[in-house]
Formats: structure tokens, sequence, C-alpha cells
């Protein structure tokens, strides 16, 4: 199976080949500008494996949530190679694709024994976290397509929710404002990934698992995940505060 896989919804920008369970990739951290890299890094990408369009199986892509506009390109980019190259499109999580990074990052140094609680956060601005939960009764051979199902929310902070499970395994960048985890977890062992973010690697990973259950949809099926409903507008609503009426957002 070969699969390529696209993210951008984060400040870190990666693509991916699966080919059979090895993994290549491209990854940076540009902090902008990702629309025009994207492209040559596929190219980059398949020009190094020898392989062209009409080779993949399938293109998966980070469908969200994230930042408006990374979600945007990484999912404009995937429907146009779809269409060019007739291939299906698998939507994946970013909550999931980072939750499982940190999982592979914690079981790597032998701190993920069974069972684990998976908790993803990432900074949605406003004071406000996109955040994912999910609980991996053997992390030696999580179930993937489980993973990809994780609860996913827009929520203050305060409203985060810890996963069940024994060692707590957290990560992304909205931990930073989770500064009282330590105190949440009440005992509970804390493993900690604050600067780790969604890649294209855990992407195709997770889409390797997806596509034979027929994960794969057609380009016009793939819908964005924002959660934020005025994520082109800029306001002063809390998250998960009821909207005012009467009242112009500021734009």
């Amino acid at each position: 199976m070969k699969i390529l896989a696209i993210d951008t919804a984060t400040e870190a920008f990666s693509v991916a080949l699966w080919q059979d369970g090895e993994l290549t990739g491209v990854a940076s951290r540009p902090g902008r500008g990702h629309g025009g890299l994207v492209l040559p890094a596929v190219d980059e990408l398949l020009a190094a494996a020898g392989l062209n369009g009409a080779s993949l199986d399938a293109v998966a892509v980070g469908r969200g949530p994230g930042a408006f506009t990374g979600v945007r390109i990484a999912v404009s980019v995937a429907q146009g190679l779809s269409l060019a190259w007739d291939r299906p499109i698998v939507p994946v999580s970013d909550l999931a694709a980072l939750a499982l990074g940190a999982l592979l990052e914690a079981r790597a140094a032998g701190l993920a024994p069974g069972p684990v609680g998976l908790l993803a956060v990432l900074d949605a601005r406003l004071n406000g976290v996109y955040a994912g939960r999910a609980v991996v009764a053997d992390p030696a051979a999580p179930d993937l397509p489980a993973l990809c199902r994780l609860e996913e929310q827009l929520l203050g902070p305060h409203e985060v929710v810890l996963p069940a499970g024994g060692v707590l395994i957290a990560a992304g960048h909205g931990l930073a404002l989770l500064p009282d985890l330590a105190a949440r977890a009440a005992g509970r062992p804390v493993v900690a990934y604050p600067d780790l973010l969604p890649t294209a690697a855990a992407i195709a990973r997770l889409a390797a698992d997806l596509l034979p259950l027929g994960g794969g949809v057609d380009a016009w099926r793939l819908v964005p995940t924002y959660l934020r409903d005025d994520v082109a507008t800029r306001s002063s609503r809390a998250p998960g505060a009821p909207r005012e009426t009467g009242k112009m957002t500021e734009t």
C-alpha cells in the first residue's frame, strides 16, 4: 500500500510517504508560507521514491482542527491531487495524529505501560484549545481506527477533562494553557510533550489502517474540521459561549 500524506494544520509543515510499512518524509517548521511549499515537497518526495500519482493508492490529509488557513491549504491541495490522480482521500484528525505521535514517543522511551490516557491539545487562540482524548488499552498494539474516533472539542482551558487510564500522555502547544495539568492529574504519572505537533508521518500511519476499512472518500466529499464556527472572523467570544445578536463581528 502506498499513501502520500500532507499536513499544514499548524506552524509545522510536512509531507510523508507510506510504502508498505516504510515511511519517508519531508518536514519543516516555517511558521507561514505553507502554500508555496507543499507541491514542491510532494514532487521531491515522489521523485526520490521513483513514484508518481498513478503509483499511489490514496492521498491522506490532516483535515483539522488547526489554524484555519493551514487546514484550508492541506484540504485544497489534497483535493487537487485526488482529482488529478483519480485517487481517494483519507481524511485524518490532526488531534488523532498528535496523540499517536505522543504515544510513539512515550513508547520508544519506555514510558507507556498500558492502559494509557492520551490528551492532544492545540492552541485555538482566543483563550481556547482544540482538545482530543482517548484511552489506549495496549500501547504496544494500539487500535488506530479507534484512536481516529477520539472525541474532539473546542474548549476553554479550564473545561478540558482528562482521559482515564494509568499514565497520562499529553502533547501539543495547547499545554501552555494548562499549567496545572499535573495538579489535575491528582498523582497520576504524566508524560508531557508540549512542543510536539501533528505530522504527516503520523497521518500516513493512521491512513494505512483506515483505507482498507473504507476510510477513503472522493475529493468533493472531503470536509475540513474547524470546530470553531467563526473561523474567518476575529471575535472576543469565548469558546462555548453563546453568540451575541445584533452585534457585528470585527473583520
